[in-house]
């Protein structure tokens, strides 16, 4: 048939692969054939991989790629490199303008340190060792100093003078963080430590010239403070709307909001009102409870 020579003459064709730029005929016979257990064989000359991943349980290197050499991350701090650590982190800002800024003191060996833009200005943290250090910025190459600074005597030259001291309620905010944290965990109460009791001392009763004392019958003072004016405008006290729709009330004052209001208790149920806003939207709460 027509379709069986057709494939007898694709599967006869020679196929070649090259090694070194010479091609060699590929054939069950000539042609080494590739380990089952690997997707790509290369013959010959083995090519380097352009990625090179760390090992793990799943997956190991090859023995032919050990000179690949793992980069290391951008953020790994190089074995040559020392930390001083009795050095504070200081922010230097340069609001002069300009479009690449450096900084560069006594703190660096006065080698140049980018700034960062940051909106209107340049912003650089270093760690500065505790004294006084000479700065200077550069700005597109130009040496200038920050005139609004501390200057030394010829003018040519910013000074800064790092103190411990100023760093201490870095200290009391990281110590009020393990206090918060510490109280988290304990069951205490809320109330500050002391005594409390109903009764008023008599000192406080002098002040305000009530003739009662502490701890004795007659009067127990005067009732609840007058309800201001304003608050009596509430929605339990107007009458329910004849016409339109009930449940769409008149838009109240804003003094009226997040209090809780009480009616008098009738047919032994009381009614508790609350209204709340969010944004141009006002919602009435209605509670009844049985008594």
């Amino acid at each position: 048939m027509g379709n069986t020579n057709t494939s007898q003459v694709k599967r006869d064709r020679n196929y070649f692969y090259t090694i070194d730029g010479v091609n060699h005929p590929r054939d069950s016979s000539s042609s080494p054939r590739a380990d089952d257990s690997k997707a790509f064989d290369f013959i010959g000359g083995r090519k380097k991989p352009l990625l090179c991943y760390q090992s793990s349980a799943e997956y190991s290197v090859d023995d032919g790629y050990d000179e690949c050499k793992i980069r290391p991350r951008a953020s790994t701090i190089s074995q040559g490199t020392s930390i001083d650590e009795n050095a504070l982190p200081t922010v230097f800002k340069w609001e002069g303008g300009g479009k690449e800024v450096f900084i560069s003191g006594t703190f660096s060996d006065w080698k140049p340190i980018k700034m960062v833009h940051s909106h209107d200005d340049f912003v650089a943290i270093v760690d500065v060792p505790e004294g006084v250090h000479q700065y200077k910025y550069i700005v597109d190459g130009t040496e200038t100093v920050n005139s609004n600074a501390t200057l030394d005597e010829e003018k040519t030259k910013n000074v800064i003078n790092v103190k411990k001291s100023d760093f201490e309620v870095f200290e009391a905010l990281a110590m009020d963080l393990a206090a918060n944290t510490n109280s988290n965990q304990t069951q205490l109460s809320g109330s500050p430590p002391g005594s409390y009791s109903q009764e008023f001392p008599s000192s406080m009763l002098q002040k305000l010239g009530n003739p009662r004392t502490s701890g004795q019958g007659g009067n127990q003072g005067a009732g609840p403070p007058i309800l201001p004016p304003h608050l009596l405008q509430v929605m339990l006290n107007n009458p329910t709307l004849t016409s339109g729709d009930p449940t769409f009330l008149p838009q109240p004052n804003h003094v009226m909001l997040n209090h809780l209001y009480a009616l008098s208790i009738k047919d032994g149920v009381m009614v508790l009102s609350c209204t709340n806003r969010y944004r141009r939207k006002y919602v009435t709460t209605l509670l009844y409870k049985p008594i």
